[in-house]
C-alpha cells in the first residue's frame, strides 16, 4: 500500500486516491443511508483508505454516514480527515426548512463560522462524536477565505498545539484560492494543504508557485475537485453542466469542449485524462474524488486504472494553449 510522506512524521496508511464524502451529506439531492454505505463500501472494495468529510456537509449528515458505513473496519487501515471552521449551533425553528446551502437536509442546525481556539476544539469535539472516533487522522482548517488574518493567528495555533499533544496526527487547510493557501504554505508549518479545483486539466492557477512552494516546504497537497465540479466527469460537456457549482459559463464550457476533443482525438476518455493529469505533479500526493453513489465509485476506479494516456495528448494541449506550459506533463520524459 502506498503512503503519503510527510517528512517528519507519520500518518499512515494512506493512498493516491481518497473518496470525498459531499455526497454522503445529501449534496443537491438525497440519498439513502444504505446508498450511502454501498458508496463507503465500493471505495473500500476498490483500495480506498482515505475519506474526507466536513462538519459543512450536510449539517454533519455526512460524518455520522461516513462513521457508520467504516465501523467496524480496523482503525489502523484507513485514514479520516475532517475541518475547523463552521460550528453547528442547534436551530429547531429550521427543522421545517430545507438547508439553503445546497444540502437536501433539514435546517435544524446553523452554520457559524469560528476560527478560535475554543471554536476549533468545539467543532473538533463535534465530528468525533458524528463520526464515532476518538481520534482525528487529518483535520483542516476549512475555507478560511473571509476570515484568513484570524485563521492563521488563532486556528492554526490551536490545531498545531493538538497536533503537538497527539491528539490529532496531522493539520492542514482546504481553499480553493490560491492566494489563501500561499500564505499558509509560507507561514505556518501545517502537514498538508487541500487545493480544490485550482490544478485541474481545465485550469492551473497553482502551478506557477503555490505547488513549487508545496514542494520546497515539504506540504503534501491532496488535489480535490479535479473534475470541477463535474464538468470534466463525461466525454462531452453540455450546455448547462456545473462548474463552481453553477451551470459553467460559455467561454469555460468552450474550453472544456475544446479539452475533450484532444482526447477524442487520442481515443482517451476525458475522465481518465483529467484523473491522471491531476495526479502527475510531483507536489500531488493524493487525489480526492466524490461520488454520491457505487456506481460513480466503479466508474471512477475504472478510469483511475484506465492506460496511461499518450505523451502527444499532452503536447497536443499545451501546443493549443489548453495546458499551462508550466504545469509538468504527465508519464515519461
Amino acid at each position: 500500500m502506498s503512503t503519503w510522506d510527510v517528512p517528519g512524521r507519520e500518518w499512515q496508511p494512506a493512498v493516491r486516491v481518497g473518496l470525498g464524502c459531499a455526497s454522503l451529506g445529501n449534496l443537491f439531492s438525497p440519498i439513502t443511508d444504505a446508498a450511502a454505505e454501498q458508496t463507503v463500501e465500493a471505495a473500500w472494495r476498490a483500495g480506498v483508505r482515505y475519506f474526507d468529510t466536513a462538519p459543512h456537509y450536510g449539517l454533519g449528515l455526512s460524518e455520522r454516514r461516513l462513521g457508520a458505513a467504516l465501523r467496524g473496519r480496523p482503525r489502523d487501515q484507513y485514514v479520516i480527515s475532517t475541518k475547523v471552521g463552521r460550528l453547528l449551533v442547534p436551530d429547531p425553528s429550521g427543522a421545517g426548512r430545507t438547508d439553503p446551502e445546497g444540502f437536501a437536509v433539514p435546517a435544524d442546525h446553523r452554520r457559524v463560522w469560528d476560527f478560535s481556539r475554543d471554536g476549533v476544539r468545539r467543532s473538533l469535539d463535534g465530528s468525533l462524536r458524528r463520526l464515532g472516533l476518538d481520534r482525528a487522522d487529518l483535520v483542516l482548517i476549512h475555507d478560511p477565505d473571509d476570515h484568513l488574518d484570524e485563521a492563521l493567528s488563532v486556528a492554526y495555533p490551536a490545531l498545531a498545539a493538538l497536533r503537538d499533544s497527539g491528539a490529532v496526527t496531522a493539520i492542514g487547510v482546504g481553499s480553493k484560492r490560491v492566494d489563501v493557501l500561499r500564505r499558509f504554505v509560507a507561514e505556518t508549518d501545517l502537514d498538508v494543504i487541500l487545493l480544490a479545483g485550482r490544478y485541474t486539466l481545465l485550469e492551473q492557477p497553482a502551478a506557477t508557485d503555490l505547488l513549487p512552494a508545496c514542494r520546497r516546504r515539504g506540504v503534501a497537497v491532496i488535489n480535490a475537485g479535479v473534475f470541477n465540479s463535474g464538468l470534466l466527469a463525461t466525454d462531452a460537456p453540455a450546455a448547462g453542466a456545473s462548474y463552481e457549482y453553477a451551470p459553467a459559463p460559455a467561454a469555460v464550457l468552450d474550453r472544456a469542449r475544446a479539452i475533450a476533443a484532444v482526447c477524442a482525438r487520442h481515443r482517451v476518455p476525458l475522465p481518465t485524462a483529467a484523473l491522471a493529469f491531476a495526479a502527475a505533479h510531483p507536489a500531488v500526493t493524493g487525489v480526492l474524488v466524490g461520488a454520491a453513489s457505487a456506481d460513480q465509485v466503479r466508474h471512477n476506479a475504472a478510469a483511475l486504472a484506465a492506460p496511461e494516456p499518450p505523451p502527444q495528448l499532452w503536447r497536443d494541449m499545451v501546443a493549443a494553449g489548453l495546458l499551462d506550459a508550466a504545469a509538468p506533463l504527465p508519464g515519461p520524459g
